[in-house]
């Protein structure tokens, strides 16, 4: 409809449109201030954009918790796309966030007919990757979702031996900085996983009550060989009136005498990605010897 001109990492400016538009639609009291309304616990905006944090935990306090979706924008670069030309970007929705794929498809297609990169675009067709990322299936029809396939499923084998291709900054943090590429190991990114896994089983799903003593035994037999870059990233920030730097480490990185509770952490963490901003796509890797 009109040209979209979208930044060189696309993620925060997807997000935002999205939050906006799906606030538009779902909040009931137009109150300015989310979390002074009475519905903040049961909205479906604050569900599904901003999930509440709990008032109580029993292992720690939380200020935030993961969100159960991930928006992988295009690839890397500034693009315009012209009147005529298709924009794709892909989604990853975890538990019960899965059932609300026609409310957060319908927030994505009035974000695009609104406003996103100084332009606008109709929704033309949503479709769902194999499980290998090598086909696609529409699941679209009359502008209902249909029936489609909702899980992965964990392969019945996998080598004790992968290698990952970390494709968007990895932030991995240690007393608020994130970990350059010197500072990094593989201790500290399969926790990282493990946690961000953990917590989201727990307000999405059901929890996992994955073994932390177990995994950091594990942990002490794996060799790795890593070949990572600095990425620096900025965005715009308007809820802080900011920029914001979010650099993090991409490139390869290999792994031997992985354990099978590893592997598993391992293969699911490509949809659910690693690290910090993982929302709007940061810490996004796969395993590229498959």
């Amino acid at each position: 409809m009109e040209p979209i001109s979208l930044p060189e990492y696309a993620g925060s400016t997807l997000r935002g449109a999205f939050g906006r538009a799906l606030r538009k639609i779902a909040c009931m009291t137009k109150q300015a201030d989310c979390k002074g309304c009475p519905l903040y616990r049961s909205c479906p905006y604050t569900n599904i954009f901003e999930t509440p944090a709990p008032t109580s935990h029993e292992l720690q306090k939380f200020s935030q918790v993961p969100n159960g979706y991930i928006i992988e924008p295009p690839e890397w670069g500034e693009k315009i796309y012209l009147t005529g030309t298709e924009l794709r970007f892909n989604l990853a929705l975890f538990g019960r966030l899965i059932e609300q794929l026609p409310l957060i498809a319908f927030a994505f297609k009035r974000a695009f007919e609104y406003n996103v990169g100084r332009g606008k675009a109709h929704l033309v067709d949503i479709a769902k990757f194999s499980q290998n990322m090598t086909a696609c299936q529409s699941i679209l029809k009359e502008g209902n979702i249909i029936e489609h396939e909702k899980q992965i499923i964990l392969p019945e084998s996998l080598p004790n031996y992968l290698t990952i291709q970390i494709e968007t900054p990895l932030r991995i943090q240690e007393n608020g900085k994130p970990l350059r590429e010197n500072q990094i190991n593989a201790d500290r990114f399969f926790i990282g996983l493990a946690k961000r896994i953990s917590l989201l089983s727990e307000f999405h799903h059901q929890p996992l009550n994955l073994d932390f003593e177990l995994i950091k035994n594990d942990l002490q037999a794996v060799k790795y060989e890593k070949n990572l870059t600095w990425l620096d990233w900025t965005r715009y920030s308007s809820r802080q009136d900011q920029k914001m730097k979010l650099g993090g480490v991409v490139g390869s990185w290999q792994f031997e005498n992985l354990s099978p509770e590893l592997i598993q952490l391992l293969y699911f963490g490509q949809w659910l990605h690693c690290g910090k901003n993982a929302t709007f796509g940061l810490g996004k890797y796969r395993i590229t010897n498959l």
